[in-house]
């Protein structure tokens, strides 16, 4: 799940809340926010300028680095579809 709300620093931030419950032991815990922290990246110039929380559920723990990253891509295509049409 990602939140959004505006941010006044004009550019697009990444805060993370990857659990004990969602993720699972520290290592996955890394992995997913590691996944997260790449992807944000790789679309931060194009994204508007949000805050964004990336908050892990219990699937994410279980899920493959492939399906993390398209999840993450759906999540990023969708906001900047709903900006671009406000």
């Amino acid at each position: 799940m990602v939140i959004t709300r505006p941010n006044p620093t004009g550019h697009a931030r990444l805060g993370l809340a990857v659990g004990v419950k969602a993720a699972g032991n520290a290592v996955n815990r890394n992995r997913v926010k590691r996944l997260a922290r790449e992807s944000f990246r790789h679309r931060q110039q194009e994204l508007p300028p949000l805050d964004f929380v990336v908050n892990a559920r219990v699937a994410a723990g279980k899920a493959t680095n492939t399906e993390i990253r398209a999840s993450l891509a759906a999540h990023w295509d969708r906001i900047v579809r709903r900006c671009a049409r406000s």
